[in-house]
């Protein structure tokens, strides 16, 4: 589930609003297309329990709050006068599901040294799987629904235990790394251990937004104007995005969710065949991608999985 909430802060009544499309493009061929909600900011706590009732409709009971009607962190601002949010739902069921009787508890290794224990699926099923210089990638596929689209989440787990950073850094540094370290083929597995995890996390994103090149939002000026049809609108921009997403794997598949709400203020090749295990037992990297557009949906690092069970 994607789910995205943004405050227009203005200090005078917006007298009308333009019809908000929301899309996912690849190469011009629109992929989802997201249900858009409009307030009228009157009563701070009325609008907070409505935006939070939706949002937990929509992401299916994962995203409980989104917003509070008290001043500060994900609160309703002063001036506050309009909200805007969309929502789209993943959830995804593995094409081979792991059998819940053969799921136990194993040693799982955190970057401090310490250890805890965790729940592992495992399975003896050929995996797609594949060995590289420091590193290995599980793909996790999800059963294929009538469309063309394709999902799959992929682990990327360092041959270190304490290897994570190290193999981040290198993927941020590597240009196409996805497409060029993707598992296509299944090989049969050795020792094969994953564990299950519910991941919940927040963070303020718009300096990463302004590190990818989106600059012009949060500039007062005449950036976001169009939004809505009134002259107080020509002051409109966008001091800050926060966003927080929930993931959860389990036997059966994936039900992920993320939310984001941003403030907008008035201001001036082939392999030889082999065994190969996958113990995913110290923290790795997962992706779920989908592989026919290329597009990423969800992305997360398991630190410590003992902490959402």
């Amino acid at each position: 589930m994607t789910f995205a909430i943004g405050l227009i802060q203005i200090g005078c009544f917006v007298h009308k609003l333009r019809l908000l499309m929301v899309w996912i493009s690849q190469n011009g061929s629109h992929l989802y297309v997201v249900n858009i909600l409009c307030f009228l900011l009157t009563k701070a706590v009325e609008v907070a329990r409505e935006v939070n009732s939706w949002a937990k409709k929509e992401t299916n009971g994962l995203i409980k709050e989104v917003i509070t009607a008290k001043e500060g962190k994900n609160g309703v601002k002063n001036g506050t006068m309009i909200i805007l949010a969309n929502a789209i739902y993943f959830k995804g069921t593995w094409s081979q599901q792991f059998n819940t009787s053969l799921t136990k508890e194993r040693d799982f290794h955190l970057l401090n040294g310490n250890k805890v224990k965790v729940p592992f699926m495992t399975s003896s099923k050929n995996q797609f799987v594949r060995e590289y210089d420091g590193f290995k990638v599980l793909g996790l596929p999800y059963a294929q629904g009538q469309d063309k689209r394709n999902f799959t989440m992929y682990c990327y787990l360092s041959d270190a235990k304490d290897g994570l950073p190290s193999l981040v850094k290198k993927m941020s540094s590597t240009s196409d790394f996805f497409e060029r370290h993707t598992p296509r083929v299944k090989e049969k597995v050795g020792e094969f251990f994953i564990p299950k995890f519910k991941i919940e996390f927040g963070f303020k994103a718009s300096g990463m937004l302004k590190e990818l090149g989106l600059v012009l939002p949060f500039g007062v000026g005449h950036h976001v104007t169009e939004m809505v049809d009134s002259p107080v609108g020509t002051g409109l921009y966008v001091p800050e995005i926060h966003q927080t997403s929930v993931v959860e794997v389990n036997e059966e598949g994936t039900e992920a969710a993320a939310v984001s709400f941003g403030e907008m203020a008035f201001g001036c090749a082939a392999t030889v065949p082999k065994v190969v295990d996958f113990v995913a037992d110290h923290p790795f990297l997962f992706v779920i991608r989908e592989d026919v557009t290329g597009v990423v949906l969800f992305m997360g690092q398991v630190i410590d999985p003992s902490l959402s069970i």
